[in-house]
């Protein structure tokens, strides 16, 4: 009997100016036993010298930093290693910062709130090539977008055919709210895992990969407002 194979594992870096930050976020990645932390960094500079020698396939990136935050640093580090994924991870839920972070080419925005479910589904979202926002400020996402499509109120299209269950429409909805998955899980009665499959199968049958058009697509069936107020 052939022994399996398993698969390499991914490779991180972590850029927070607060140890104990960092060393939650390792603990924890590391624990998905999918990844593996190749360094640390306490500062933009520091992630960029360490992305340049290590090319990880994912750089974990705090927003408040000394010296050069991870907002300056983005762009530098998408020119000295193209093939790294971007993840910001933030206490800044501002519309302002996602925007401006995107824009300089994150792959990914995560709340420092969320759930550590929430970290190894932006990981691997992010990792395997797709963009991942948290729930929280997807909305600033939608908005954006149909401001640029020129929309402003969606017409509702849901109907009977559409591929989704009522559980599931309901947990898409409260997801397009903004909710984390504990919220939901707690609001629901259900557990976080059970939610996370859900969600998955929710883009499965969707074919929607990531979660910025998830939310769009809850805008558009008329299941949530773009208008946060």
């Amino acid at each position: 009997m052939e022994n399996a194979v398993s698969s390499p594992r991914k490779t991180v870096v972590l850029a927070d100016d607060h140890q104990l930050v960092r060393a939650g976020l390792r603990s924890l990645i590391e624990d998905f036993g999918d990844y593996e932390v190749l360094g640390e960094a306490q500062d933009g500079e520091e992630a960029i010298s360490l992305a340049l020698r290590l090319k990880p396939a994912v750089i974990v990136l705090d927003i408040t930093m000394p010296r050069l935050s991870g907002l300056d640093a983005l762009p530098r580090l998408k020119s000295v290693s193209p093939a790294t994924r971007l993840l910001i991870v933030s206490m800044y839920d501002s519309g302002d910062f996602v925007m401006q972070a995107l824009r300089l080419g994150a792959d990914g925005y995560l709340l420092k709130d969320a759930a550590a479910v929430e970290l190894q589904f932006a990981l691997d979202a992010v990792a395997n090539g797709r963009r991942y926002l948290s729930p929280a400020v997807s909305g600033t996402v939608v908005q954006h977008a149909l401001l640029h499509s020129g929309e402003t109120v969606p017409a509702p299209l849901l109907s009977e055919t559409t591929p989704l269950t009522p559980r599931q429409i309901e947990i898409l909805t409260l997801l397009a709210s903004g909710k984390g998955m504990k919220e939901i899980a707690y609001d629901l009665g259900l557990s976080v895992k059970t939610v996370e499959t859900h969600r998955a199968q929710i883009m499965e049958r969707l074919n929607i990969r990531d979660v910025p058009r998830l939310v769009l697509y809850a805008v558009r069936q008329g299941l949530v407002s773009p208008d946060p107020s």
